[in-house]
């Protein structure tokens, strides 16, 4: 009898064990308003419900699968909360993450468009998800070892849509990042994803709430949040866009008639008033989320009651340093392992941050001469230490239109049309030209053979030309008579010039070039009149040969409005020969350097300061090639400078020194209110007099404001003078060309 007892009492706790419900979590897709699964997930940790198995789609695929390995509801708050969404959805990568060839051209283009066979296409997607894939990688790496989803800390599954077939795919093995990344590709925002033979894009296409297929892996409850749109009543259709939404709408929120009875507790978070991309209002969303929730606290709390076992709260934290043993690469056809090597900045064996690891991945994906790197970090029997397989695929685009407008006051309205052509004769060069047309049509064209650390090659060759009232000085010797009485003349310049170098990289942000230059100079004026000229007056008209070499590094986390990092620029020329119009020529060399500095007090207010002077060596008798600061331009040309409260070229000498202190106050997202100081000291010998370090001579100040547009920067600035009175306004529309 006491057996019998022993046997029925434990056959009595193994049924309460085995009757212990298994619990089902579902997420449904919605981009941003997918925020509100994290509100939804800090309630259900606080009140300890244990999930068995998670399943989700697109954003809901994305929390989900990190609640699945182990982060928790508060924790996903705080690592969504620091993310910068604009970076993150569209592959923006930090300035630096370029080339020095391409960071000068990114800041010319409003638009860039494939141009294969002399017929402009569209990109496939907004973004190609790499930054996605990085992060997530990132924060999935201490479970990246797990290729059975079943068998993560709670076990998951995503939904994915063949792009093909129109198939609906149950992710729930391979690579845990790239399952995600696939189910949350929204067609148009990211590319497709490419996973063995099959092209997948967003689950939500076919099944945004797999609840069948969770009820399927054995769930006795099903929670499910549903963070899908409602259909809109007439007034609120005010738009196509709304319209498009809406009609995008039908099926999923017929589907959910049907789908909403499925599960046992339903979660609908009101998210009426946020868009797939309301990214910045996440906390709003994830406030909405924790309060729908709370409104089935007490059917939560039933679940509580059904599990026997203590539940304890799971964390995990991603590494912040790796170690990489081996480096295997795959997929290249047309880039060396070097060249690739040589972009992620990676050699075997060395100990890393992640954030040094991702830069390089970013250095390799800015190139824009391949749509994805897909890797992964297999853990080596070392502790801490891995081995990096990568899948390169690499684009097939290789001709791109871009284009552009610009006015400023110097160079006037301007239309910009560009060719570049990657692998034109190497794998790895690079042609690009500018043509410019408007007020003075000018043309710009570059060619680059990219070899990174090793010696690079290129060449450049640019027309330039405007005209305006300058300062004399510039073109004519103190002595001449034509000074007598003249303040300002106006003049044609026309600058062709072409040069031939090579270029290094060291220490991983500085490039160093080598070359030599042909300049032909002609500066010409109609308003003076010369007896022995029959046409315009000829100040100029000299070809010049130098050899040069610079020295550049640039940090800035933008080029118009920097709020962190460095800037340096020197640049030595050693003018060796002239023929033409300068018949008494000789050899003389300028050099001349600019330094900058940035940072932020807070997110909206940001302090510049730049640092710059000049001097010229040997014969000073050709003055056409001196400094000569005023105005205000980011493309100025030769020794041209700019600078507040005077017109361009209005200061001239053969050296000088200047300071330039900006304060930019970012008052809304793209707007910028702009105080700045400038001050200078400029003459000829001015380092042999000793004048640099007295107080200055020219003095300057503007405030103005900027816009943030497409197209680039519209400004419109005031600068004034103490010295002389006399202000001036500067307008700039479009990014400088």
């Amino acid at each position: 009898m006491t057996l019998i007892a022993v046997f029925l009492i434990s056959c009595g706790c193994f049924s309460q064990d085995s009757n212990e419900p298994k619990i089902g979590l579902v997420l449904s897709g919605g981009g941003a308003k997918g925020f509100a699964h994290i509100g939804a997930l800090k309630i259900i940790d606080s009140l300890g419900v244990k999930i068995d198995y998670i399943a989700g789609t697109s954003m809901g695929a994305i929390i989900g699968s990190l609640y699945a390995s182990g982060y928790s509801g508060k924790q996903l708050e705080e690592l969504f909360n620091s993310q910068d969404f604009d970076l993150l959805i569209n592959d923006k990568f930090e300035r630096s993450a370029q080339s020095f060839f391409e960071r000068e051209g990114a800041a010319k283009y409003a638009v860039s468009l494939p141009f294969e066979k002399f017929r402009i296409s569209l990109p496939s997607a907004l973004s190609r998800g790499q930054n996605v894939y990085n992060l997530l990688y990132q924060l999935m790496l201490p479970v990246n070892h797990i290729d059975n989803f079943e068998n993560l800390p709670i076990p998951f599954f995503c939904i994915a849509t063949d792009i093909e077939t129109g198939e609906s795919l149950v992710m729930d093995k391979g690579n845990l990042a790239e399952a995600v990344t696939a189910s949350g590709a929204l067609p148009s925002l990211f590319q497709p994803v490419v996973i063995g033979d099959r092209i997948l894009v967003d689950g939500g296409v076919t099944n945004n709430f797999p609840v069948e297929e969770l009820r399927d892996k054995g769930m006795d409850i099903i929670i499910g949040v549903d963070v899908q749109d409602d259909l809109r009543d007439r007034e609120s259709l005010e738009s196509a866009i709304d319209i498009l939404a809406q009609i995008n709408n039908f099926r999923t929120v017929y589907a959910m008639k049907d789908k909403a009875p499925l599960t046992d507790i339903y979660i609908k978070p009101d998210i009426m008033d946020y868009s797939v991309v309301s990214f910045s209002e996440g906390q709003d969303i994830i406030a909405n989320g924790e309060t729908a929730a709370r409104a089935k606290v007490q059917e939560l709390r039933g679940l509580v009651k059904k599990q026997p076992e203590e539940f304890s709260e799971a964390t995990i934290t991603p590494p912040d340093s790796i170690k990489i043993a081996s480096i295997e690469l795959t997929g290249n056809e047309k880039y060396t392992r070097s060249y690739l090597l040589g972009k992620l900045k990676l050699r075997g064996g060395e100990n890393i941050t992640y954030e040094r690891f991702r830069r390089g991945i970013n250095n390799l994906i800015a190139t824009n001469n391949f749509d994805t790197f897909r890797y992964e970090l297999q853990p080596s029997e070392t502790q801490g230490e891995y081995h990096l397989r990568g899948q390169i695929r690499e684009s097939r685009t290789s001709t791109f239109l871009k284009l552009g407008l610009h006015y400023d006051d110097l160079y006037k309205s301007a239309v910009l049309a560009n060719i570049t052509k990657k692998r034109l004769l190497f794998n790895n060069d690079i042609a690009s030209l500018d043509l410019i047309l408007g007020d003075n049509s000018r043309y710009n064209f570059d060619y680059f053979i990219d070899k990174g650390f090793y010696i690079s090659l290129g060449f450049n060759s640019r027309y330039n030309q405007f005209s305006k009232n300058i300062n004399p000085d510039l073109i004519l010797e103190d002595t001449s008579p034509l000074l007598a009485n003249l303040n300002k003349v106006e003049v044609q310049l026309q600058d062709f010039t072409n040069q031939v170098y090579i270029q290094t990289l060291f220490r991983k942000d500085f490039a160093l070039r080598l070359g030599g230059e042909h300049k032909l100079l002609k500066i010409t004026s109609e308003t003076l009149i010369d007896p022995n000229q029959e046409d315009d007056f000829i100040f100029e008209n000299t070809d010049y040969y130098s050899v040069f070499g610079s020295l550049d590094f640039d940090s800035f986390s933008d080029p118009y409005f920097p709020k962190r990092g460095a800037y340096f620029s020197g640049d030595f020329h050693w003018y060796l020969g002239a023929s033409g119009f300068n018949e008494t020529f000789r050899p003389f060399s300028i050099a001349k350097a600019d330094i900058g500095y940035a940072f932020s007090f807070n997110d909206k207010l940001a302090f510049r300061t730049e640092t710059s002077g000049g001097f010229k060596l040997g014969d000073n008798s050709t003055t056409t090639l001196g400094f000569a600061l005023g105005g205000y331009a980011n493309n100025f040309i030769n020794n041209f400078s700019s600078f507040y409260g005077y017109d361009f070229i209005d200061i001239t000498g053969d050296s000088f020194v200047k300071a330039v202190f900006t304060l930019d106050y970012e008052w809304l997202n793209n707007h910028h209110i702009i105080f700045a100081a400038n001050y200078a000291n400029v003459e000829d010998r001015l380092f042999d007099t000793g004048n640099w370090l007295s107080s200055p001579d020219f003095t300057g100040y503007a405030i103005g404001y900027s816009l943030e547009t497409f197209l680039g920067p519209l400004e419109g600035k005031y600068t004034y003078s103490p010295e002389t009175g006399n202000s001036y306004w500067f307008f700039n529309l479009g990014f400088w060309f």
